[in-house]
């Protein structure tokens, strides 16, 4: 048994090396800078399975409203696929048109800057995915500028992870800053986004770009909000936080029919955390670490000569929401 298991692993690691094997890795110096966490005003685009469920709303609209830290220049769909999409098609459709309808209630444009991702998950980790957003990245990702482009992915890292396969000369001009996967220490990586499509994840890991992790478990899931607060900060603000508002009501409604009503209810806002970071990085801790293996049970697995990424250890929930929220009741 020790000797398949050993077998098993040996396969794991020369599966996920396929994708650094594509470019040299990156000087662990040139690494360790770009992961500094940023200071002043930076430029970010934002990969975003935003109709998935209603957190990834706040984040576009959070971005946006936060122009004295950030510059969004472009943000990208994604697919994905659960109840609220019938394929990964669907869902990156969904997610384009909700990118638009928020771009609409915020009095904001030009739509041309939105861009929609991949129709379909990686069928292995060495084989990128076509489509408007991976090749709107690499070209954007090309052009000279002061720093690294921050890559604010906030779903299904397809396009991010094809984009970088794609031309990994865009490793050392960029920064990804991504919301998936749970803790190293924890049992299991699983998580939505990571589970949506592991070969995309496994590239994140592999491939040496400058990744900065935000994991799920006792992390990203400190920021909570309830209905109550949502109400008090959001309703009758605008016609942006009134749909942001009765869009938690209708989750609120939706989980919670099985229970006692009212119901003691709190819904995890997870992907204004990437966001956070950039804002303010004393709000989402974080440290150095070097790059676990995914494996294929969706485990971490540690191991020797692997290069470094940054990992978030937590989140403060207060500062963030009274941040969010009192930018959203000026729209």
């Amino acid at each position: 048994m020790a000797q398949v298991n050993r077998r098993r692993w040996m396969a794991q690691a020369a599966a996920s090396s396929l994708a650094s094997a594509r470019s040299p890795r990156l000087d662990e110096a040139v690494l360790r800078g770009l992961l500094e966490p940023p200071k002043g005003k930076v430029q970010v685009v934002i990969d975003t399975d935003t109709y998935n469920e209603i957190d990834d709303q706040y984040a576009v609209v959070y971005a946006l409203l936060s122009p004295d830290r950030m510059e969004v220049e472009a943000i990208y769909a994604a697919p994905y696929l659960n109840a609220r999409s019938t394929s990964a098609a669907d869902g990156m459709e969904k997610s384009y048109q909700e990118i638009l309808r928020l771009l609409k209630l915020l009095g904001r444009g030009p739509a041309d800057r939105v861009f929609r991702g991949s129709d379909r998950f990686m069928s292995s980790a060495n084989k990128p995915v076509e489509s408007p957003a991976m090749r709107e990245l690499i070209e954007r990702a090309m052009k000279p500028r002061n720093g690294p482009l921050y890559v604010l992915t906030i779903g299904c890292p397809v396009n991010v992870s094809s984009a970088i396969l794609a031309e990994p000369k865009i490793k050392d001009k960029i920064v990804v800053v991504w919301l998936g996967g749970a803790t190293h220490e924890w049992p299991s990586a699983r998580e939505f986004n990571l589970m949506q499509d592991l070969h995309a994840s496994r590239v994140l890991f592999d491939s040496g770009v400058p990744l900065v992790q935000i994991p799920t478990k006792n992390v990203s899931e400190h920021l909570r909000t309830t209905v109550p607060e949502a109400g008090y900060w959001l309703k009758g603000k605008s016609k942006l936080c009134d749909y942001l508002y009765e869009e938690f009501v209708d989750y609120y409604k939706t989980h919670t029919q099985k229970q006692p009503q009212p119901y003691a209810w709190s819904k995890v806002i997870w992907d204004i955390s990437t966001v956070a970071w950039i804002i303010n990085p004393d709000w989402i801790p974080s440290t150095l670490v070097p790059s676990p293996i995914l494996t294929d049970d969706m485990k971490w697995r540690k191991q020797t000569g692997r290069h470094t990424i940054r990992v978030a250890t937590s989140a403060l929930r207060d500062p963030v929401f009274h941040d969010l929220f009192r930018k959203l009741a000026k729209t």
